[in-house]
C-alpha cells in the first residue's frame, strides 16, 4: 500500500478545495505514484509532483492555461502531446499485482469528434490502460495480455459535455494474484458509475503519454497510418497511484465540478466509536458560507424542519455532543446535512444530500453470520463486534430454543469474541446471545439467529425489510427434507414464535413447489413477523422450525421501486413499454413498441436493470430517449396496484431521477391515463447529475385534476422527454429513475 498523501488527507484536500481560499497541499507525500498539476512546466519538461522523480518530455506545443485548479495545459489535437518515462509504479509485469487508481482532470473542446482523443495512456494503445474521448463518451478501460484470462473489450463510459471539466478516475480494486477475485470501476465527478470484471494490467512498453497516444515513439490511428489520438482540449491533473482510493475519497471530485458540500467525515452510514464528534466535510468550489442541519431524524433533517437548523456558518465542521449538546446516545443513528451558500449565485443555496452516523452500541454488535443468515456451515466460528465504551468481557448463550437463550443467566465470560458451538446439525435453526461487560455493568444482548444448510430460507421479502408495498407476496427456499410447509403470520413477533397449527397465526399447510403465501392487502406502516415450519413424516426430526422474520410496510403507496424485476420471469420492458417492445412474453403476444424514441433497461445485467446507479434498494431504470427522428421519448406502465391515487389522502407524486450533463436538455414529462400531462418546472432537468426528487402536487391548478383525471382510477403511467402534444426533432440522452411514491400531506 503506497501513503496516499498524508493517509490521503492532503489528497482529498487537493481535489476537493478547487476554487477555495484554502491552501493546497502539496502533493510530494504520494511515494508510489507519479502527479503532474502542470503547475511548473518548463521548457519542454513537466515535472513528476510527486516525491519520485520522472519528469515528462512535452511533445509539440501545447500551451499553459488556466485550469479547474490552478495551470493546465492546452493540446491542439494535432501533434501535441507528453511522453512519461516508464517506471516501477506504471509498469508492472509480476505479481503481486497492485491496486490502481488513474486520475484525469480535463476538459474537451469538442467531444462529438468521430476519432478517439487520449487523455492518458500506458503502455502503448495494445497494452496496459487508456483513457480517451470518443464520440460524446469518455472511456476507461485496459488491455491485457491472453494469458491472464481477462476480456480486453471490458470498456467502461460515460456521456461527458465540450468545454465543461470532468474529474474522471479509473481503479482496480483488490489487485491480487486471484484475478477472478478483482474488478475495475469507473468514477465520474464523484460518482461510481459502473463496474467490470478483471484484474491486474500487464504493461509490458515502456512508453507513456499523455494528450495522445504512443507506441514504440510512433503516433498512429486505427488504421495504421500514423495520424495519432490526439487531444483537443485542457488537460489540468494526471494522478497515478498504486492503490485503490475509497468511495470518500473518490467522491471528493465532486468538490471540483459540483456546488454541492462532499466528503462527509464521519463516512455517510459510518459507525462512530465515541459519544461526541466533530462533523466536518468539503466544502463546494462557490460556497461563501454553510447552512448545518443536525437531528435524530431523516425526513425532519430532509426537509429543514424547525429544530434541526443549527445556524448559518463559515466554518466547515460543526461540534455534537459533549460541550455543545448532550451527549450522543450509543446505539442511535445521527442524520446531518450542509446547504452551500454564496448570495451573489442565483441558485443558492445548494442543498446538500442527507448523511448519516451511528454511534455504537454499548452491547454487542456486527454478529457473524447475520441475525436471520441461512445456510450456514455447520461447522461456523461464530463472531461479533463487542460493545463500544469500555466493553471487556463477553458472556456467550447458544441454543436450538428461543426462550432458553433469551433467559439464560449463568454462563462464562470470555476475553475473546469469537464462539465455536461444535458440530452442528444440517436445516436447523439455532440462538445466540452475547452479554457484555465493562467489570462495572453487563448489557444484555438481543437474540440472534441463523439456520444450517439446508434449512429453509432465503426470505422475500428480506428479513428486517422496510418501505415494503402493501400488496407483498411472500416466498422463501424449502428446507432440504421438507414434503410440505405450515406458515404461520401476524403481527406480534412472540405469538408467531410460540404459533402451533390451532393459532389464529397459522395460514395453512403447502405442498413442496408451491413456496409462497399472498396475506392480502397489508396495512400502511406496519411491521409484520412470519415463519416457515417445515414437515416431512417420515423423517424423524420433522417438523424443522424455521426463525422469525419480519418486515415493515411503507408509510406511502410504491408505484415501482424497480426492485422485482428479472432477466427471467419479469423483465422490466414487459412492464414499462418503450419504442423497442419486446420479442417475446410467456402469455402475450409480441409487442412492437410505442413508436417513440425510448428504449428501457440494459441487455447486461443480471436483471436487465441498472445495478449500480440506485436511489433506494438494489435497482433502478435506465432510460435511454432519442428524439432526433421519433420527436419524442416515453415508456408507459399499465397500473394494477396502486389505482386509486386518493387512498389514505394521498396528495403528492414523487419521482426520483438522474442524469448526466452531456444529456440534450429535453423537457422531462410524465402523463396519466394517456393524455393528462405535467413537465417538469426545469427544462434542463436531463442534465441534473445527481439523484433528485421531483414531487406533482396531484391536484394543483393546471395539474392532473385540472385535465380531467379520475385520481380515484389512474390506469397508465408514461415517463417522457420532448413535447408530446407538438413534437419537434431534438437530442438524445440516458436517464435514472427510482422510487416513484404516492405520499400524503405532511402532518
Amino acid at each position: 500500500m503506497c501513503k496516499k498523501l498524508n493517509d490521503l488527507v492532503s489528497f482529498v484536500l487537493v481535489l476537493g478545495l478547487a476554487g477555495n481560499a484554502m491552501a493546497q497541499i502539496d502533493p510530494a507525500t504520494v511515494t508510489t505514484g507519479h502527479v503532474y498539476l502542470f503547475e511548473n512546466v518548463s521548457g519542454s519538461q513537466l515535472p513528476d509532483d510527486s516525491a519520485n522523480n520522472n519528469t515528462g518530455t512535452i511533445v509539440g506545443d501545447p500551451q499553459v492555461v488556466e485550469g479547474l485548479n490552478g495551470k493546465a495545459l492546452q493540446f491542439d489535437g494535432v501533434d501535441d502531446g507528453i511522453s512519461i518515462p516508464d517506471s516501477q509504479f506504471i509498469n508492472v509485469t509480476n505479481g503481486p499485482w497492485p491496486n490502481r487508481t488513474v486520475i484525469a482532470v480535463f476538459k474537451c473542446d469538442d467531444v462529438t469528434k468521430q476519432e478517439k482523443q487520449t487523455v492518458f495512456e500506458e503502455g502503448g494503445r495494445t497494452r496496459g490502460l487508456t483513457i480517451y474521448v470518443f464520440d460524446g463518451q469518455v472511456y476507461v478501460g485496459g488491455w491485457n495480455r491472453a494469458e491472464y484470462d481477462w476480456n480486453p473489450g471490458s470498456w467502461l463510459s460515460a456521456p461527458i459535455n465540450s468545454n465543461a471539466w470532468h474529474a474522471v478516475a479509473f481503479v482496480i480494486r483488490d489487485g491480487a494474484d486471484a484475478v477472478e477475485d478483482d474488478k475495475f470501476e469507473m468514477w465520474m465527478d464523484g460518482d461510481l458509475i459502473g463496474t467490470a470484471p478483471g484484474g491486474h494490467i500487464y504493461n509490458h512498453s515502456n512508453d507513456n503519454a499523455i494528450g495522445y497516444t504512443l507506441e514504440n515513439n510512433v503516433f498512429h490511428d486505427d488504421d495504421g497510418s500514423g495520424d495519432g489520438w490526439f487531444f483537443e482540449g485542457a488537460i489540468d491533473e494526471i494522478w497515478i497511484l498504486n492503490d485503490a482510493l475509497t468511495e470518500t475519497e473518490l467522491g471528493a471530485f465532486k468538490g471540483m465540478v459540483w456546488p454541492y458540500a462532499v466528503g462527509p467525515t464521519p463516512a455517510d452510514g459510518a459507525l462512530h466509536p465515541q459519544s461526541w464528534v466533530n462533523i466536518s466535510w468539503l466544502p463546494g468550489p462557490f460556497a461563501v458560507s454553510h447552512d448545518v442541519y443536525f437531528g435524530d431524524n431523516f425526513d425532519d433533517v430532509e426537509a429543514g424542519t424547525e429544530g434541526t437548523f443549527q445556524g448559518n456558518q463559515t466554518a466547515t465542521y460543526f461540534a455534537v455532543g459533549s460541550f455543545r449538546s448532550p451527549y450522543l446516545v450509543p446505539g442511535a443513528t445521527y442524520y446531518w446535512r450542509v446547504d452551500e451558500v454564496n448570495d451573489t449565485e442565483p441558485n443558492s443555496p445548494w442543498k446538500g444530500d442527507v448523511w448519516s452516523f451511528s454511534i455504537t452500541p454499548k452491547t454487542a454488535y456486527f454478529p457473524e453470520p447475520a441475525d436471520g443468515a441461512g445456510s450456514v456451515d455447520p461447522n461456523v466460528e461464530l463472531s461479533w463486534t463487542g460493545g463500544g465504551f469500555g466493553s471487556k468481557l463477553h458472556t456467550v448463550y447458544f441454543g436450538d430454543n428461543f426462550d432458553e437463550v433469551n433467559n439464560a443467566t449463568e454462563g462464562f465470560p470470555q476475553e475473546t469474541v469469537t464462539y465455536t458451538p461444535g458440530p452442528l446439525k444440517l436445516a436447523k435453526t439455532y440462538y445466540w446471545r452475547v452479554d457484555e461487560s465493562d467489570i462495572i455493568e453487563t448489557y444484555k444482548g438481543e437474540v440472534w439467529s441463523f439456520t444450517t444448510e439446508g434449512a429453509v430460507g432465503s426470505p422475500e421479502p428480506a428479513n428486517g425489510a422496510v418501505d415494503v408495498k402493501q400488496t407483498q407476496v411472500l416466498s422463501w427456499s424449502p428446507n432440504v427434507h421438507a414434503a410440505s410447509h405450515q406458515l404461520y403470520f401476524g403481527t406480534d413477533k412472540e405469538v408467531v414464535r410460540k404459533a402451533d397449527t390451532g393459532s389464529p397465526e397459522y395460514k395453512g399447510r403447502r405442498n413442496l413447489g408451491s413456496e409462497s403465501y399472498d396475506p392480502g392487502k397489508l396495512e400502511w406502516d406496519s411491521t409484520y413477523y412470519w415463519r416457515v415450519e417445515e414437515v416431512n413424516n417420515t423423517n424423524p426430526d420433522s417438523p424443522w422450525t424455521g426463525p422469525v422474520w419480519s418486515f415493515t410496510t411503507a408509510n406511502f403507496l410504491i408505484i415501482d421501486d424497480f426492485e422485482d424485476y428479472d432477466i427471467g420471469n419479469n423483465e422490466i420492458w414487459w412492464s414499462w413499454i418503450d419504442g423497442l417492445g419486446y420479442a417475446s412474453h410467456p402469455t402475450l403476444p409480441a409487442h412492437p413498441g410505442n413508436g417513440t424514441g425510448s428504449a428501457v433497461g440494459w441487455d447486461d445485467t443480471p436483471s436487465y436493470t441498472e445495478e449500480t446507479i440506485v436511489h433506494g434498494g438494489n435497482q433502478s431504470m435506465p432510460f435511454s430517449y432519442d428524439n432526433s427522428i421519433l420527436r419524442y421519448s416515453e415508456a408507459q406502465n399499465t397500473l394494477t396496484y396502486p389505482r386509486d391515487w386518493t387512498e389514505k389522502g394521498v396528495n403528492k407524486l414523487s419521482i426520483w431521477f438522474r442524469g448526466f450533463s452531456a444529456n440534450a436538455a429535453e423537457p422531462l414529462y410524465v402523463a396519466l391515463n394517456g393524455s393528462a400531462v405535467v413537465n417538469h418546472d426545469n427544462p434542463n432537468a436531463a442534465q441534473t447529475g445527481r439523484w433528485t426528487e421531483w414531487t406533482i402536487d396531484l391536484s394543483a391548478p393546471g395539474g392532473f385534476a385540472d385535465q380531467g383525471v379520475n385520481l380515484a382510477n389512474v390506469n397508465t403511467i408514461a415517463i417522457g422527454f420532448g413535447n408530446r402534444n407538438n413534437p419537434q426533432p431534438g437530442g438524445s440522452g440516458t436517464m435514472y429513475f427510482d422510487d416513484i411514491r404516492l405520499y400524503r400531506p405532511a402532518p
